[in-house]
């Protein structure tokens, strides 16, 4: 059963940097595509990035130039390094493989 395993999240001050790291317990090069998503509190599942293994990445408008999605095949890892990070960055940072794979998230705050 493919699992994905989110961690890195924690409190950080704004324009801090936190960087994620999602492990799966398959091999990550058969998946072409996989996602970062985030849900802030009150609202709804957002899009955050794609890194996909056919060299296709795309970011988010609310968080280009901030964010960077990057992965290790060889460690079965998606990475999202934020920079910069914003109040309205807090939220649970979920992965996603493939259609319907979730991690249980990990957990960002950006406060003062």
């Amino acid at each position: 059963q493919e699992q994905l395993v989110e961690s890195g999240g924690g409190l950080v001050q704004p324009g801090g940097s936190l960087r994620l790291s999602c492990v799966a317990s398959v091999d990550t090069s058969r998946h072409n595509a996989m996602y970062w998503y985030r849900q802030a509190p009150g609202k709804q599942r957002e899009y955050v990035a794609t890194h996909a293994n056919s060299g296709y990445i795309n970011v988010a408008d609310s968080v280009k130039g901030r964010f960077t999605i990057s992965r290790d095949n060889a460690k079965n890892t998606l990475y999202l390094q934020m920079n910069s990070l914003k109040p309205e960055d807090t939220a649970v940072y979920y992965c996603r493989m493939g259609i319907s794979t979730w991690g249980k998230g990990t957990l960002v705050t950006v406060s003062s």
